[in-house]
């Protein structure tokens, strides 16, 4: 585990809230050289505590519903073709346009979150796409009606 000391921490705080300033405004806003401030950005970067730089995309590209959908998979008669269903599950779900997110969750389970521009868009996705997958035991669907923190995710996520 690396260990990071409070410069670190700061400089994070700071590229997270805006990864586009300069190592000279870093540098301003925590009164530190801006050699120092380069040093330990490289540093982060060569720990892979920094792995890459990304941007979050306006509100006018982020889907106006959002949801967490949950997908419980039928157990095959010879159970060992579970793992394969999953993973055509996981599979196929990432390729989907409305689908952000997708994670296995237990022996088999798979859960998603997905977007759309309205509720009745969500709703329909996941009724036409997601509910017509074969062999699904159950789908359960989480709307999300205010990120209390990670307001951003969705400009985060979504694809262009």
């Amino acid at each position: 585990m690396v260990q990071l000391d409070d410069l670190d921490r700061a400089i994070l705080r700071i590229l997270k809230e805006d990864a586009r300033l300069t190592i000279s405004e870093i540098a301003d806003r925590l009164n530190r050289p801006e050699s120092t401030i380069h040093f330990r950005i490289k540093k982060l970067q060569e720990k892979k505590v920094i792995q890459k730089y990304t941007i979050v995309l306006g509100e006018q590209f982020q889907p106006k519903a959002l949801a967490v959908v949950y997908i419980q998979a039928e157990t095959p008669i010879i159970e060992e073709f579970l793992d394969r269903y999953i993973q055509y599950l996981t599979k196929t779900l990432s390729m989907l346009p409305n689908v952000l997110v997708v994670a296995k969750s237990g022996r088999d389970g798979v859960l998603a979150i997905v977007g759309a521009d309205s509720e009745e868009g969500l709703h329909k996705f996941v009724d036409d796409t997601i509910r017509t997958l074969p062999t699904l035991k159950r789908v359960e669907v989480f709307p999300i009606d205010k990120f209390i923190k990670g307001e951003g995710l969705a400009g985060v996520l979504v694809g262009v």
